[in-house]
């Protein structure tokens, strides 16, 4: 995520908006049948299917996103698993997209299910971030039966901090005035980009929460943890100086497909790349970016689950190389192949988004947390 570079924090009126269990709850919304029952949206447990989402009585047993669909059955034996429909799901984002767009312009969507929105300019509820959160949610729910919850913040860091304190259908609002003490008890884990290995580093260095972090000079967490440490040291202390961004140019383009049976020999993968390549193609044809392709690059995870990827610079989309890399990909390795893609970068993109275009949604593997 880009730094929040200045000592000074810029007390904006950020609300962030989050749709509960968005894709599983369209599911419940469309079919009486589904409610009360444990639901997951993603792929069949027999085709190394993955699960996208899941309601909350799902969740009691331990199932989220980015699970392997045949494990989450285990863990949820009557858990039942609905095969996406994304026409229905971006439909019903659009709907919510227009939501947003009567209280601001100002609108910076994360995924089809959460969007930042700047409404410090708004004139709505006499300028009461508050109050128009309320509206939002109160709106989306009229108009498609669905719950949101919503955190309203100075900034963005913290507006999406707080729409996951109250969930689900919740709002929580953190007044300026109120940051500093708000900080104190919040978990490192918390902050944009601290995984599991860094907040191992930082609990194994006494760090649990940001009041703990507060106490390292910035000087100590950048050499303890690079560029990164500034992030820490600024979001520790609750300032993020990030604008709301209404559009990001994309970084990288790719098409990806999980196999029922694994590829074992280095043909077998490179008979699969005239598929996805006559894919990517398509896509790239559809989008809207403007610059020019640089590197292109591919993706392999082997029957152990490690994955590699491999890329090259290149001047446009050459076919040929794409069969070079794999070679080079799958002699890392020598094992089988159970994952395959391919995907292309733009020069001189700004956004550090990764577009992801799984080939065959419904048994494909899952990069991404899809919705929480």
């Amino acid at each position: 995520m880009p730094e929040p570079l200045s000592d000074t924090p810029t007390n904006r009126k950020i609300i962030h908006v989050d749709m509960d269990c968005f894709y599983a709850a369209i599911e419940m919304r469309d079919d009486p049948l589904l409610r009360g029952a444990a639901v997951a949206v993603g792929g069949s447990p027999d085709k190394r299917g993955v699960i996208a989402t899941c309601n909350y009585e799902a969740r009691s047993y331990g199932v989220h996103s980015a699970m392997a669909s045949a494990h989450a059955k285990r863990l949820c034996p009557n858990l039942i698993i609905v095969p996406p429909n994304f026409d229905k799901y971006r439909h019903d984002s659009k709907v919510i997209r227009s939501i947003f767009a009567k209280y601001t312009p100002l609108i910076e969507p994360l995924s089809l299910d959460e969007a930042f929105l700047d409404v410090t300019e708004s004139s709505h509820y006499k300028g009461s971030a508050t109050y128009i959160a309320q509206a939002i949610r109160h709106d989306i729910y009229q108009e498609l039966e669905l719950t949101a919850s919503a955190g309203v913040a100075p900034n963005k860091f913290l507006a999406k901090v707080a729409s996951d304190w109250k969930k689900p259908n919740g709002q929580f609002v953190i007044e300026p005035s109120a940051v500093d003490s708000f900080m104190l008890d919040l978990e490192v884990k918390k902050i944009p980009g601290v995984g599991k290995k860094t907040t191992e580093k930082l609990h194994n260095m006494g760090i649990y929460t940001c009041k703990d972090l507060q106490s390292l000079e910035l000087l100590e967490l950048t050499r303890k943890f690079g560029a990164f440490g500034r992030s820490l040291y600024y979001l520790s202390r609750g300032i993020d100086n990030r604008a709301v961004i209404t559009h990001y140019p994309r970084k990288s383009l790719s098409v990806e497909n999980t196999y029922d049976k694994d590829l074992y020999t280095l043909d077998d993968c490179q008979s699969e790349i005239p598929k996805l390549l006559t894919t990517l193609k398509q896509r790239l044809a559809r989008s809207k970016v403007d610059a020019p392709v640089n590197k292109m690059f591919v993706k392999l995870k082997f029957s152990d689950f490690t994955a590699t990827t491999v890329e090259r610079t290149s001047f446009g989309v050459s076919d040929e190389l794409f069969y070079e890399l794999m070679d080079e990909g799958f002699h890392r390795r020598e094992k089988s192949v159970r994952l395959l893609g391919l995907g292309v970068r733009f020069q001189n993109a700004e956004s550090t988004h990764f577009v992801q275009l799984p080939l065959e949604y419904l048994d494909g593997a899952f990069d991404d947390e899809f919705d929480e």
